[in-house]
């Protein structure tokens, strides 16, 4: 049986295929082009989406608020102060009920096996807006953010995330980049290394793509000749504040400075962060950590943030432009948008 060109359901990066990554990306491309030469067609007109999130959300909820309307489409957005979901009524019988009112539901939430319950009982696309375990429509834009910014295909193209290895954002990379056929490395304390099922999976996917997966505690290692250097924060949404105690010493030989892009020996290396990012001390947590740890920037020094090597705010537009492909290609089945 030949596979669809674009997924029904989006849970998980290892469900998806090379090349449905691919068309994802190619289909971005396309709306991104059209939304600025302004002449982008709106293929929602009709559908009606459901944003459910259980956990705040700046940059997703907005881009697929901005994808669905720019679109044609409309969208309800659903939080856990204005739904029974988990509470007095059930993920099961709260995704049957939105899939009786909506065209496709967009969870963001904390335990992966809520997503792929809600797939199982709506009976319309459903996609992963961010889980505990993964955060594949972030790596679609990292993917198409990274691939805009050099001349050469991604499988020349080398990556290290640097932190945290349970961290979703570095499980989604690692498997979405070696399906590309990427060279992908994880450089993280040997305490936080990534769950070795997803390891193997991307590893496998790597055999078959020419790619390369590393996982190791070893720094030098890992960045030696990165072409990209990635990063997160260092305590996960929904952690308790206490983490940071712990985290910080593990974590600070990690952080991306100015030093360490230097140490890569690649003069064209350029920084990637999923967002929000503790860079400096103009938020809460930025000053509080300063004040607790003696932290000017926790992940990334600002140096680095605000630099030309920077791509933080691409990535960040890229959300909207890959969500949109993502939601267009379940909806319409269309081959090429």
């Amino acid at each position: 049986m030949t596979e669809p060109i674009s997924p029904r359901h989006l849970l998980k990066d290892t469900d998806l295929s090379s090349g449905q990554i691919q068309h994802l990306l190619d289909v971005a491309s396309r709306l991104k082009s059209e939304r600025r030469e302004g002449h982008e067609q709106r293929r929602l007109i009709g559908t009606n989406l459901a944003l459910l999130f259980e956990k705040a959300s700046t940059r997703t909820r907005a881009a697929f608020e901005i994808a669905i309307y720019e679109q044609g489409g409309n969208c309800t957005y659903i939080d856990p102060a204005s739904s029974h979901v988990g509470v007095s009524e059930s993920i099961e019988d709260t995704a049957k009920v939105l899939g009786r009112f909506y065209d496709g539901i967009a969870f963001r939430g904390f335990e992966q096996a809520d997503v792929e319950a809600i797939a199982s009982a709506a009976g319309v696309p459903v996609w992963n807006a961010l889980t505990d375990q993964w955060h594949p429509t972030q790596a679609l834009a990292d993917l198409l953010t990274m691939s805009e910014s050099m001349a050469s295909p991604l499988r020349e193209r080398s990556v290290c995330f640097l932190g945290d290895g349970h961290d979703n954002v570095a499980n989604s990379l690692m498997v979405s980049g070696a399906l590309l056929g990427m060279d992908v490395r994880i450089a993280c304390p040997a305490t936080l290394r990534p769950d070795e099922g997803v390891v193997a999976a991307a590893q496998l996917d790597a055999a078959v793509s020419g790619g390369s997966v590393l996982v190791t505690d070893d720094i030098d290692v890992a960045i030696s000749g990165a072409d990209f250097l990635y990063t997160d924060v260092w305590v996960s949404m929904g952690e308790a504040r206490e983490r940071w105690a712990e985290r910080i010493p593990l974590l600070r030989p990690f952080r991306i400075d100015a030093s360490m892009l230097g140490r890569t020996g690649n003069p064209g290396v350029k920084f990637l962060h999923c967002l929000p990012s503790i860079h400096d001390r103009h938020s809460q947590l930025g000053q509080e950590l300063f004040a607790d740890y003696g932290l000017d920037g926790a992940e990334v020094s600002d140096e680095v943030f605000r630099s030309p090597q920077s791509l933080v705010f691409d990535q960040a537009e890229n959300r909207l432009h890959t969500i949109k492909a993502v939601v267009v290609g379940s909806l319409t089945r269309l081959e090429q948008a």
